[in-house]
């Protein structure tokens, strides 16, 4: 008999007391041993020459391709984000991609892991800010363009860390929810076809969870440039 879950959560490998290993914490600690460990392979031998190898290119050219994303979102010096924002997408791409696999549930079905990921976003945001105009300038921007915006500026910021969550965790899941629910009351073939567009739905929301976090960042870490008489 299929036992279907709502949430990765509720997948309990193993208990005792108060202590809990469910999937959703299992399977976010073997994506992140996978990046660390595929990481290091991946860079061990790269070279600085003109002959360079297969892989090297296309790791490449994924790098640049990153670089220049962030770039069009508005990000001077787009390497200077690359490991924050990088490593958000491909966390979520991976478990995405990963949902091929039998027996994987994608911890990004779980509410903990999406607000999670949500409030790395929230945390970074006022991190970048302040590292590039400091902390007054920063905190001055709260109040722009008059000081009565302030609690306004500051509801602001919070309800886009829920939405960020939210948003992830209700694309995430109903794809998950989907497909199990096909397998109960339809052939393979069907499921097949939507684990595919779940893998291409999860790659998207990896993409636009990446963009949003550099379009906060961006607005974070914007310099106001001091206006100029128009010319007579």
């Amino acid at each position: 008999m299929l036992v279907m879950h709502l949430s990765p959560d509720e997948r309990i490998f193993w208990q005792h007391g108060v202590l809990k290993l469910n999937a959703t914490i299992l399977f976010t600690w073997g994506l992140m041993f996978v990046l660390v460990v595929g990481s290091k392979l991946i860079t061990r031998k790269l070279s600085t020459g003109l002959v360079r190898s297969r892989w090297q290119n296309v790791l490449e050219m994924i790098v640049t391709g990153i670089e220049g994303q962030i770039g069009e979102v508005g990000l001077r010096n787009p390497a200077k984000y690359l490991g924050f924002l990088g490593t958000l997408f491909l966390f979520l791409a991976l478990a995405s991609f990963c949902t091929v696999i039998p027996g994987y549930d994608p911890p990004t079905g779980s509410l903990s892991t999406t607000t999670a990921l949500a409030l790395c976003v929230f945390v970074a945001v006022p991190l970048f800010g302040i590292a590039d105009q400091g902390l007054g300038g920063y905190l001055k921007s709260y109040a722009e363009p008059t000081a009565i915006m302030l609690p306004f500026n500051v509801i602001s910021e919070l309800s886009r860390t829920l939405a960020l969550a939210v948003r992830l965790f209700g694309n995430m899941m109903s794809g998950a929810m989907i497909i199990a629910i096909l397998l109960t009351i339809t052939p393979f073939i069907f499921p097949i076809v939507m684990t595919a567009l779940g893998l291409l739905t999860g790659m998207v929301q990896a993409y636009i969870f990446s963009i949003l976090a550099a379009v906060y960042i961006a607005a974070a870490t914007r310099i106001h440039e001091p206006r100029t008489a128009p010319a007579t």
